[in-house]
C-alpha cells in the first residue's frame, strides 16, 4: 500500500493514455478556486475536487496490484450515501460496544448485463469493521474482515457467480471448492474465538445445495463496525487502471436471519446506507428493517425497496 504522502501514478486502461504522475491540490489552491468561483463553478470545482479525492482514496487502498474485484471499505459521500456500499451498518459508537461476531442469511441474487459490451461487478456481504462507527458516519474503520458472494458480469453478457473472504489490505480470495448459483440461499457468519483474541473462523454454507467452507485465521481488528451489504466493489485492471467497477442488473436480494455478537442486531433506518454513483445518482438502497429487525431487502436501479413483505422505502 502506498503512503499518503506519496502521490500515486494511474494509469488508465485500453481506452485513454497513460496519465502523468497525480500532484495533491493544497488546501490554499482549493480555497482561492472556491472563493473567487460563480456558485455554480464552485458546485462543479467541489465535484471534480470529489472525484479526485475518491479515485486517489481507491488507488490507495487497492494497493496498485493487478488483481480480481475486491470489496473494500466504505467511501462515504454522506451520513446515509456512499460510493460503494448499500445496506445496514452498526458502529460501536452508535451501539456502545464493539463486535465479534457477525452472521447474516440471503437468496443470490440473479446477474443481467446492464450495458452491452460492459464487464459488471457486484456482490453481496456480511463483515466486521470498514464501516461507520457512527449513524452521522463522522469516523470510519480501516480495518475489515469480511465474507459474501460475488455476481459478475463479464463484457459478452456471461454470468459468474462465486463464494469469497477477505482480510483487508489483502485481496479477496476466491473459494474454488464451494459453487454457488442465483437463486441459492447462503448463510454466511464471520466469529472471533473467545479463547484465541484475534483468530477468526469465516464459514459460508449454501443451504440449497449442502456445500460449506470454513477458515480459521489471524486477523487484527479495531471491532468497530458491522455491515450487511450489496456493494460495487473495486476493480483494478491488468494495467493496474482503479475504478469502481459498474453494477450491473440485479434482483432484489434479501438479507435475513442477521446477527451481530450472536443476538438479533435491531436495525434502525439510521443505519441504512445508500449507493450513489460519481454524479450523486441512486443506484442501491436498502429498504426498512422488517419487523423483526433482524432483515431488509436491498434493490438496485430501482426508485423505492420493500420491506420484506411490506411496503416500499
Amino acid at each position: 500500500m502506498r503512503s499518503a504522502s506519496t502521490p500515486p501514478s494511474f494509469a488508465h486502461g485500453a481506452r485513454g493514455p497513460r496519465c502523468s504522475r497525480w500532484v495533491w491540490p493544497s488546501q490554499g489552491d482549493l480555497s482561492n478556486l472556491v472563493r473567487f468561483a460563480s456558485a455554480g463553478t464552485r458546485a462543479a470545482v467541489l465535484q471534480i475536487v470529489l472525484r479526485f479525492l475518491l479515485v486517489a482514496l481507491l488507488v490507495l487502498v487497492s494497493g496498485g496490484e493487478p488483481t480480481r474485484p475486491n470489496a473494500r471499505p466504505i467511501v462515504v459521500v454522506a451520513a446515509n450515501q456512499s460510493f460503494n456500499w448499500s445496506g445496514y451498518v452498526q458502529g460501536a459508537l452508535e451501539k456502545n460496544t464493539t463486535f465479534h461476531a457477525v452472521s447474516g442469511e440471503w437468496v443470490v441474487p440473479k446477474a443481467k448485463q446492464r450495458r452491452a459490451g460492459e464487464a459488471e461487478y457486484s456482490s453481496t456481504w456480511i463483515g466486521i469493521g470498514g464501516g461507520c462507527l457512527d449513524t452521522s458516519c463522522t469516523l470510519t474503520d480501516a480495518t475489515l474482515i469480511q465474507a459474501g458472494i460475488g455476481h459478475d458480469i463479464d463484457a459478452a453478457g456471461n454470468p459468474d457467480y462465486y463464494a469469497w473472504w477477505e482480510t483487508i489490505p489483502a485481496p479477496s480470495v476466491r473459494i474454488a471448492d464451494l459453487a454457488v448459483r442465483a437463486g441459492d440461499r447462503v448463510q454466511v457468519t464471520i466469529v472471533e474465538s473467545p479463547l484465541t483474541p484475534e483468530v477468526w473462523t469465516i464459514a459460508i454454507s449454501d443451504l440449497s445445495t449442502g456445500g460449506s467452507f470454513s477458515i480459521t485465521l489471524p486477523y487484527s481488528s479495531t471491532y468497530a463496525s458491522a455491515e450487511w451489504v450489496l456493494e460495487t466493489p473495486v476493480v483494478v485492471s491488468d494495467t493496474g487502471a482503479v475504478t469502481v467497477g459498474p453494477m450491473p442488473d440485479l434482483s432484489v436480494v434479501g438479507f435475513d436471519a442477521a446477527t451481530a455478537n450472536g443476538v438479533s442486531p435491531g436495525f434502525v433506518v439510521e443505519e441504512e446506507m445508500q449507493l450513489v454513483d460519481f454524479d450523486l445518482s441512486l443506484i442501491a438502497l436498502p429498504s426498512a428493517p422488517d419487523r423483526e429487525g433482524d432483515g431488509f431487502n436491498d434493490c438496485a436501479f430501482r426508485k423505492a425497496c420493500n420491506v420484506p413483505g411490506g411496503a416500499p422505502h
